[in-house]
């Protein structure tokens, strides 16, 4: 009986973090409007080149969009509109759009982690090349 108190008190302890985990599934997203680059001069890249926006993806973990500024036919700078409130989201921009500038396409490596937000990122992306045309 003496050991019945600690055993369920200590029972109760663990399973009060059991109880109060939210899972990453759902709709929560967050709409962005800076530049997710990090090339210092994405206003002055804005402002000279042609910006085109990408279809919205919406995908498991909420929608996806992205603007693309184009210099020439360079990408020169891609700004996430809409992106999932996600850790691996917030990790996986910086490096889809590193990717992206370093590629000059939407044909990149998806970043382990954040497949699903990546997934979508390549398809917003090709979609505002393709309209760009």
């Amino acid at each position: 009986m003496k050991r019945a108190i600690p055993v369920v008190a200590l029972s109760i302890a663990g399973l009060i973090p059991v109880w109060r985990y939210e899972p990453s599934i759902g709709g929560t997203t967050t709409t962005s409007t800076s530049t997710a680059e990090p090339a210092p001069s994405s206003s002055a890249a804005a402002s000279s080149g042609t910006v085109v926006k990408g279809t919205t993806v919406d995908t498991d973990k909420g929608p996806v969009q992205v603007q693309v500024t184009f210099d020439g036919d360079r990408i020169s700078a891609v700004t996430m509109l809409q992106q999932p409130n996600h850790p691996q989201t917030t990790a996986a921009v910086p490096v889809l759009v590193a990717e992206t500038l370093k590629a000059q396409s939407a044909d990149i490596d998806t970043v382990s982690g954040a497949t699903i937000t990546s997934d979508g990122y390549k398809e917003s992306l090709q979609a505002a090349i393709d309209a760009k045309g």
